[in-house]
C-alpha cells in the first residue's frame, strides 16, 4: 500500500494552499472557505466553511449532496482531499496527511525555496535610501534611520528572489563610518557608483532646471530671508511645485507643498536615479522612497522635482513607503543607531556569558555574538508594520532564550537547536549506532501521527512559498503615492514557527533509540526537520542573517 501511495504522490501535482483555496470557492460559488491553523481544530479537519457562511449561499447553510460529491470527484486527487462532511459547524474537509507528507518531503526543493513570479516584462525596481542620503555620518543616523535601511536591505531580497531587477539608492563612498556600521549589521550595499558620472548627471539636471516653467533661477521672493541667513548656501534654483501638481492633476500629495529650494543634494539624488533608468533596459521602473515619518515631506519635493525633470517619462513610477518613527524609552532614550547596536551587543555579551560561562572568548564567539546582535536587532525594527510607530525599551535586558520582544535571538536558538540535533546524528552514524540516511522514496511517511508534526507541515513548509510573496504582493496594486507593504511578515512567521518548532521539540523524541524498528519513524522525522532547517535557513536569508552551527 506504501508503495502504491509513494508512486501517487510522485505523479500528483504540487500542493498549494492558495490553489486549494481557489478551487474549493469555485466550488461552493462563494468565499465560505477558511484554512484551520491551531493544533486543537487541526485534530479533525484543515478546511471549514462554517454554517453560518454557508447559509447566505445554501438555505440553512446545507451544502447539497451532489455538490459535494462532485467536489470530491473533482478535488480529491488534485488537492489531497480524504473527506468532506456535513458537520453541525459546516462543511469539513481533511486532507489525506500521509500522501502530503509524502510528496512534500519528497520534494523539498519546491516548497522551500523561493517561487519567482510569472512576468512577460522586464521590471526594475529602484529602492531610494532617504536615510543615507547626503552622506550622513554614523552619528547622525538615528534608529529610526536604521529601521527603514534594514526594510530596504531586506525588501530587496525578496524582490529578486521573485525575479525583479532591484537597485538599492544611494551607493556609498567604501571609507564611510555609515559603511562600517552596515557591514556589521550584515546590510548588503552598493558602494561603487562612479561620482563622476554623478556630477555630470547634476549639470544637466541644472541645464534642464533653467529652461523650465517652474523653475527660477537666482530670483527669490524673500530678501528679508537672505539678508538673515535663512536659506541654505547652495540653493540653486526655486521650483514651484503646487503649480505644477495643480497642472498635471496630481493627488495624494502633501497639501502643504508650494515652493521648493532646490539644493544640489537634491539633484545629486536624482541624478543617481536617473543614470540607474538610463543604464538599464527595463519596460517598467518602480521607485519605492523609503522613507521616516519625519521626512517623508522633503522626499515628496523630490519625487515631483524629478517628475518635472524627466518630462513625464511613462515607464518610471514612484511610490513612497513610510516608516513610523522609533521611540526609546529609558535612560538610553538618545542614542545614535551606532550606540544602539554597541548597546545592544554589550547585552548579548552578557546574555552569552550568564548562559555559557567562561566559554564565551575568542573569535568565533565574538562572531557569534555579532551575528546574534544582528539578529535581535532586525527582529525588534521589522517585526512591527512598517507603518507603526516603535517604543523600544533599552532596559529590558537580552534573553537568549525567550520569546518576547527579543525574538531574534528565540528564533536563532531554536534554528541552533536543529543544527545540533543533526551534528548529533552524524556523528551517531559515524559510530555506527544508525544506519545511513535513506532515500526518502523509502520512507513510510504514515509513522508521522504526532499531532505537532502536521501542524509544523501545515503550517510553515506548505505555505513558505506564498509567505515569501506575501511581503510584496501590493506592489502591483497599489494606488496613490503611498504603498503599505506587509514586511513585517516574515519576521512574524519566523517567530511563530520557533514557538510551535519549539513545542513539538520538547515533546518529541526524534533520536531514538538505535533499533531496526524504530528507524523509520526517526528517518521520517528527520526529513521533516529538514524541511525545516530549509525554511529556517531560506528565511534567514531574506533578512541577512547567517543560521548559526550551534547552540
Amino acid at each position: 500500500m506504501e508503495s502504491g501511495r509513494r508512486e501517487a504522490a510522485a505523479c500528483a501535482p504540487d500542493f498549494s494552499l492558495a490553489a486549494c483555496s481557489a478551487a474549493l470557492e469555485a466550488a461552493l460559488g462563494g468565499r465560505v472557505w477558511f484554512k484551520e491553523s491551531s493544533e486543537r481544530n487541526l485534530r479533525g479537519r484543515d478546511w471549514i466553511a462554517p454554517r453560518a457562511a454557508l447559509g447566505r449561499l445554501y438555505p440553512r447553510g446545507q451544502v447539497p449532496e451532489d455538490l459535494v460529491e462532485r467536489l470530491l470527484l473533482e478535488y480529491r486527487q488534485r488537492h489531497y482531499i480524504q473527506s468532506c462532511k456535513q458537520m453541525d459547524k459546516g462543511l469539513v474537509i481533511r486532507l489525506d496527511h500521509p500522501a502530503l507528507f509524502m510528496q512534500v518531503l519528497s520534494n523539498l526543493p519546491l516548497y522551500t525555496r523561493p517561487l519567482k513570479a510569472p512576468s512577460s516584462k522586464k521590471k526594475c525596481v529602484i529602492l531610494n535610501c532617504a536615510a543615507l542620503q547626503g552622506n550622513k555620518g554614523p552619528e547622525s543616523l538615528t534608529v529610526s534611520h536604521l529601521r527603514t535601511i534594514l526594510l530596504v536591505d531586506h525588501l530587496a531580497v525578496l524582490l529578486r528572489q521573485q525575479g525583479c531587477e532591484v537597485h538599492t539608492t544611494p551607493n556609498l563612498c567604501q571609507k564611510t563610518s555609515a559603511c562600517n556600521l552596515l557591514k556589521l549589521l550584515r546590510v548588503a550595499w552598493p558602494s561603487t557608483w562612479p561620482t563622476t558620472s554623478n556630477e555630470g548627471g547634476v549639470s544637466n539636471l541644472k541645464k534642464v532646471l533653467s529652461e523650465s516653467v517652474y523653475a527660477q533661477l537666482g530670483k527669490f521672493d524673500a530678501p528679508s530671508d537672505q539678508a538673515h541667513n535663512t536659506l541654505p548656501k547652495d540653493v540653486v534654483f526655486k521650483v514651484h511645485l503646487r503649480q505644477f501638481m495643480k497642472e498635471k492633476e496630481l493627488g495624494g500629495y502633501d497639501a502643504n507643498l508650494d515652493m521648493a529650494l532646490v539644493q544640489e543634494e537634491a539633484l545629486r539624488q536624482i541624478a543617481e536615479l536617473q543614470h540607474i533608468v538610463l543604464q538599464e533596459d527595463a519596460e517598467e521602473y518602480l521607485v519605492i522612497h523609503v522613507v521616516g515619518c519625519e521626512e517623508q515631506f522633503q522626499q515628496q519635493k523630490i519625487d515631483l522635482l524629478w517628475q518635472i525633470l524627466d518630462n513625464g517619462d511613462d515607464r518610471v513610477t514612484q511610490r513612497h513607503l513610510v516608516c513610523g518613527s522609533v521611540k526609546i524609552t529609558g535612560e538610553n532614550s538618545h542614542l545614535s543607531a551606532v550606540q544602539y547596536f554597541q548597546f545592544r551587543r554589550s547585552q548579548m555579551q552578557e546574555a552569552s556569558v550568564m548562559k555559557y560561562g567562561k566559554l564565551v572568548q575568542g573569535e568565533s564567539w565574538a562572531e557569534i555574538i555579532n551575528n546574534m546582535t544582528s539578529a535581535s536587532i532586525r527582529f525588534e525594527l521589522l517585526a512591527t508594520a512598517h507603518r507603526s510607530p516603535l517604543n523600544l525599551d533599552m532596559t529590558q535586558a537580552v534573553n537568549i532564550s525567550t520569546k518576547g520582544t527579543k525574538s531574534g535571538a528565540f528564533v536563532m536558538y531554536n534554528c541552533a537547536r536543529l543544527a545540533t540535533l543533526f551534528d548529533h546524528f552524524h556523528k551517531s552514524v559515524q559510530q555506527g549506532l544508525y544506519p545511513k540516511f535513506p532515500e526518502t522514496s523509502q520512507l513510510n511517511f504514515s509513522a508521522l501521527r504526532e499531532e505537532g508534526e502536521w501542524l509544523l507541515l501545515y503550517n510553515y513548509v506548505i505555505p513558505f512559498r506564498e509567505v515569501l510573496c506575501q511581503t510584496t504582493q501590493s506592489l502591483s496594486s497599489a494606488k496613490g503615492i503611498r504603498l503599505t507593504i506587509n514586511t513585517e511578515t516574515i519576521c512574524k512567521f519566523l517567530v511563530n514557527l520557533s514557538i510551535d518548532f519549539s513545542s513539538y521539540y520538547n515533546r518529541a523524541h526524534i533520536l531514538g533509540e538505535p533499533l531496526d524498528h524504530l528507524f523509520n519513524q526517526m528517518f521520517a522525522r528527520l526529513q521533516l526537520m529538514k524541511a525545516l532547517r530549509e525554511v529556517f535557513h531560506t528565511a534567514l536569508g531574506t533578512l541577512h542573517i547567517a543560521p548559526p552551527s550551534q547552540l
